[in-house]
């Protein structure tokens, strides 16, 4: 296997050259670069991360912790950090943060040592101040991603105003019986996602003047077969329907179509339904939504971190634009005037 210093003699350049040429870091001359990737190419030569990180004190590799991996949010946000980590010459390594406390506890005393990665982003997890020093003692930039930490750098979505707007929109159509398909126990963690959408409505509501009505209300876990079972157990009874159904998740939304549509409702015209997210099925289900975007929240995440790597000045925590997106899901109630 060719080494560096096979790659030095081929182009005619020293060591040193070699390395500024294939690192990207360092003065080196047109010629010189050309020379070096073209002999690297020959003799197949590839940058050893290790080695690499033992001459400049970094890794190229950047650790990202999820509370999940299977939901399309937390994909979607991950599609967008790996693939600008790669376009940048970085690695990913994926931590999943589970409520096992012991393992969750090794991923911040071993696993984030041992893997000796420059910087960390937190998707979606809540982290206690213990693992927040934790992650600063390894003096690497902190990124988060999905709700406010103390002390490190994030970026985040209004939820509360993503929901607002969600539910001013079938205000607006002229729906004054709008129901709310919301998380339950196990899906209000981490920043408390569902219960500050479920605020968002009430305000939404508060401020139209309607009354808020918890029996219109019902729990899920952001999935489309709790969201059908919860939508027709909401939407069984004929007296006292809802017009319109506001879900705090475009999956959840499209489980409330298909259950409508299963107790023969018509979408929209018996039954307006809104979500969250503008998922990937979304269009296909003519669903209005409100979008917020994951894959690009992934994508500004890496550059606030490239930044601080770079040592520029680090972004401070800002919030994510949203916007409603209004398709065929949503119209004005039979019994509008």
């Amino acid at each position: 296997m060719a080494g560096i210093k096979d790659v030095a003699q081929a182009a005619g350049v020293s060591v040193a050259t070699v390395s500024r040429a294939l690192s990207g870091r360092g003065s080196v001359s047109t010629t010189a670069q050309e020379a070096v990737q073209r002999a690297a190419a020959e003799l197949g030569y590839v940058v050893s991360s290790s080695a690499s990180g033992l001459a400049s004190g970094r890794t190229r590799n950047i650790g990202v912790l999820v509370p999940v991996i299977n939901h399309w949010f937390y994909a979607s946000v991950l599609e967008g950090i790996s693939s600008t980590l790669m376009d940048e010459g970085y690695d990913t390594t994926l931590y999943q943060l589970t409520k096992d406390r012991i393992q969750r506890e090794k991923v911040f005393s071993d696993f984030l040592l041992r893997q000796r990665v420059d910087a960390v982003i937190a998707v979606n997890v809540e982290l206690n101040s213990e693992e927040v020093q934790a992650l600063h003692a390894l003096d690497k930039p902190l990124v988060g991603v999905g709700g406010p930490l103390p002390g490190v750098p994030t970026l985040h979505v209004d939820d509360e105003g993503i929901s607002a707007l969600a539910t001013q929109h079938l205000i607006s159509l002229g729906h004054r019986r709008i129901g709310f398909i919301g998380g339950n126990e196990e899906t209000d963690v981490d920043f408390r996602v569902p219960s500050r959408r479920r605020t968002g409505y009430e305000q939404a509501l508060d401020q139209a003047g309607i009354e808020i009505d918890d029996k219109l209300c019902v729990g899920a876990d952001f999935t489309m077969p709790q969201a059908y079972a919860a939508a027709k157990q909401l939407l069984g009874a004929p007296i006292a329907r809802p017009t319109a159904l506001m879900a705090a998740s475009d999956e959840m939304a499209i489980g409330a179509i298909l259950a409508a549509r299963d107790l023969g409702l018509q979408v929209p015209r018996d039954l307006s339904v809104i979500g969250v997210d503008n998922h990937d099925l979304s269009e296909m289900f003519g669903l209005t939504t409100i979008e917020q975007r994951p894959h690009e929240q992934g994508e500004l995440a890496v550059a606030m971190l490239l930044r601080a790597i770079r040592g520029e000045e680090p972004a401070h925590a800002h919030t994510v634009d949203h916007r409603l997106v209004v398709r065929s899901s949503t119209t004005r109630p039979l019994d509008a005037s």
